[in-house]
């Protein structure tokens, strides 16, 4: 088949003003397909024809009816197009559908085009003059102010060449439509084909498609492979934006399936019932256009029952524009950049249309919150710059690259790049698993961190640590972007993290109260006194005559700085108890393949009540593990652990401590054998 130029032709104007003759003179094919079209002679749907040019090269026209009763498919048949061609009928002039298509081309974005004034065999010369002048005067403020005027017939011939060769020169100075992005058609028709299942065709909005893609058309969510494409009626392997296209889809039943709905690529697109965009009301109305005004809206080949939301001022007047948010009966699919109509639910009047903005899934509060919309406008044609703009409205919430490549509408390559490239400019922050946070969130989430700390730390001003879990609730920060806040702080010297759980913030010195100061200097030697059957939190206030909330305070601290080991509810402990433990915890296991409880009970002297919390510690630090009902040392560690900062004696009885933070020993009341391992001596000679 011949080349195809990637533009694609609609024709715009009354009933009866001679469109479809007009088509059929260009293609030799008659664009009305409908039997009821041929007996009426009236286009009352959506007809199609491709133009061959002059070098060969194929060109689509879409025929649109000029009927007031069939705008919703005039405007289904204006999706897609690139230049128009409005018909204007000598012997009638303009008239209101003129208008009214004229109005509807110019909401939907569309800026090339020139006029056929047709059936000039019916008229004399002067009469054409006054109908150029009125299509002049019509056309003026419009795209089409300024377009050439053809004059011409259908029957005759007359004229028709020259308007096929200025046709042809507006068509090939047409850009062609760009084939990049996600492919994306709105379905104009749908039908079975004998043999071959669920035809659907349309014209590409964006992207292309070829043989054996998967599909999916939405919002029935219905999905299938593309079994055939055709373009121009001629078999193709591969379609793309701006080729008039048929698909035909396996595994999809076509009963499911009518115009309104929109083939996709799988992944990109959701259905919304919400949509935020500009509107302009049309300046010919003599009203202005209310909030909460019932309207048609139409975007693509789709329709729906709504109403507009006003969010920026009270009223659009007549030639205004305004911010709204549209509110929709039934889902649709658009994106933004989508051109839209609306008319009144009834009677059907065109009010204006618009640019989508973006989708949404909240209602939007009136003249409040409108910045993001604003910034939204200013990216519309940049999609580097709408990928910039959702990646900050997330603010310190990260989002995967595929994810914000589907939000985007964006193919995930270029979506990555255009990532790479913000991270480059240190306008974007990339996390661990492709996440991605914008300069702006990331700065915020530093700022959110920064203060969950130094509020903590303002409430409980005796503390050297904060619990990691304590930040991220006073962040609301997903785990890996507080994964990245704490290790970039970490590297800046403001933060240190201790054992993975605790966050220790170098600018802060521990401030306790006097009481507290106190009981924080002879706790130590309480505890180490008593190393496996330590005084709880209340002995201790009774023997140190200190009230609970200093004891506590000055636990907290011990627990803060090492001095002492938070071992469980109501159970502190000194480090080099632990350490011992371990050891005799370890000898036992060896001895009999797992812990034996009463045998280690007995060999350290202590109770159930204490060593059960004791071997809960050992497991939540990862020196043991159960199996059911069994303990044994976790994989991984050592029979005899390495070499701690102490001793203590696995025997009966109890010992003395030193009280130095993080460290001291346990003197046993009956001698042992030293552990041949021991490279330091013991700090108290023993």
């Amino acid at each position: 088949m011949g080349k195809i130029h990637t533009v694609v032709l609609g024709t715009a104007g009354h009933i009866d003003h001679g469109k479809s003759a007009l088509v059929e003179r260009l293609t030799g094919i008659h664009p009305d397909r409908l039997p009821e079209e041929r007996e009426r002679g009236m286009t009352i749907d959506l007809g199609f024809a491709p133009l061959v040019l002059s070098d060969g090269t194929r060109v689509g026209i879409v025929d649109v009816p000029g009927h007031e009763r069939f705008v919703k498919n005039m405007v289904a048949g204006a999706t897609g197009i690139d230049a128009v061609v409005l018909v204007v009928a000598a012997d009638d002039g303009v008239m209101p559908q003129t208008r009214e298509h004229l109005e509807i081309m110019d909401l939907l974005g569309l800026r090339r085009g020139l006029v056929a004034m047709t059936k000039v065999d019916l008229v004399g010369t002067e009469m054409a003059d006054l109908v150029e002048e009125e299509i002049r005067e019509t056309t003026r403020g419009t795209f089409l102010e300024g377009a050439s005027v053809h004059r011409l017939s259908s029957v005759t011939g007359e004229g028709v060449e020259a308007f096929r060769g200025a046709l042809e020169s507006l068509l090939r100075e047409t850009a062609p439509r760009s084939a990049e992005g996600v492919f994306r058609m709105p379905i104009q028709r749908v039908f079975s084909a004998h043999g071959h299942g669920t035809v659907v065709t349309g014209i590409p909005l964006s992207g292309s498609i070829r043989i054996g893609d998967r599909l999916e058309i939405l919002p029935p969510g219905v999905g299938g492979r593309v079994r055939g494409l055709q373009a121009y009626r001629e078999t193709v392997e591969t379609a793309r934006a701006g080729h008039s296209t048929a698909v035909n889809l396996s595994d999809v039943d076509a009963r499911d399936v009518r115009r309104g709905h929109v083939v996709v690529a799988p992944g990109f697109f959701r259905p919304t019932e919400m949509i935020e965009g500009r509107l302009r009301h049309l300046a010919r109305h003599r009203r202005a256009l209310r909030d909460r005004t019932e309207i048609r809206f139409h975007a693509g080949t789709a329709e729906a029952i709504g109403i507009v939301v006003l969010l920026d001022r009270p009223a659009i007047e007549p030639g205004e524009e305004g911010l709204v948010q549209v509110r929709l009966r039934e889902p649709l699919v658009v994106a933004p950049g989508d051109r839209f109509i609306v008319r009144l639910a009834s009677p059907l009047l065109t009010l204006g249309g618009g640019v989508v903005l973006r989708t949404s899934e909240r209602r939007l509060k009136r003249f409040k919150g409108l910045e993001d919309l604003t910034r939204a406008e200013k990216v519309l044609d940049d999609p580097g710059g709408r990928l910039e703009e959702n990646l900050r409205r997330r603010g310190s919430l990260p989002i995967r690259g595929e994810d914000l490549a589907r939000e985007t509408v964006l193919a995930p390559e270029a979506a990555r790049a255009r990532l790479e490239a913000l991270a480059g400019d240190g306008k974007a922050r990339a996390l661990r698993g492709d996440l991605w946070l914008h300069a702006e969130g990331w700065e915020a989430a530093i700022g959110k961190v920064r203060q969950a700390l130094a509020s903590t730390l303002a409430r409980t001003p005796h503390r050297s640590l904060v619990d990691r879990l304590v930040v991220r609730e006073g962040t609301r920060l997903s785990p890996e972007a507080l994964d990245a806040v704490l290790e970039d702080l970490a590297s800046k010297g403001e933060v240190s993290l201790v054992r993975g759980t605790k966050v220790r913030s170098e600018s802060h010195v521990p401030r306790l109260s006097q009481a507290a100061e106190k009981a924080s200097r002879a706790i130590p030697a309480l505890l180490g006194a008593a190393p496996y059957s330590p005084p709880t939190p209340a002995d201790l206030s009774k023997r140190l005559g200190a009230p609970p909330a200093a004891i506590a305070e000055a636990l907290e601290h011990l627990a803060d700085e090492e001095t002492v080991v938070h071992a469980g509810p109501d159970l502190f402990v000194f480090p080099a108890a632990i350490e011992s433990l371990k050891r005799a915890v370890a000898a036992n296991i060896a001895a009999g393949g797992e812990l034996d409880i009463p045998r280690l009970r007995d060999a350290i002297g202590t109770t159930r009540k204490y060593l059960i919390p004791l071997l809960e510690h050992l497991d939540d630090i990862g020196f043991t593990t159960r199996q059911g009902a069994r303990r044994i040392l976790k994989r991984g560690q050592a029979p005899f652990p390495e070499k701690g900062s102490g001793t203590v004696s696995p025997e009966r009885g109890s010992g003395t401590v030193s009280p130095e933070r993080g460290s001291g020993t346990v003197s046993p009341e009956r001698e042992t054998e030293p552990d041949p391992r021991e490279t330091e001596p013991d700090p108290k000679g023993a």
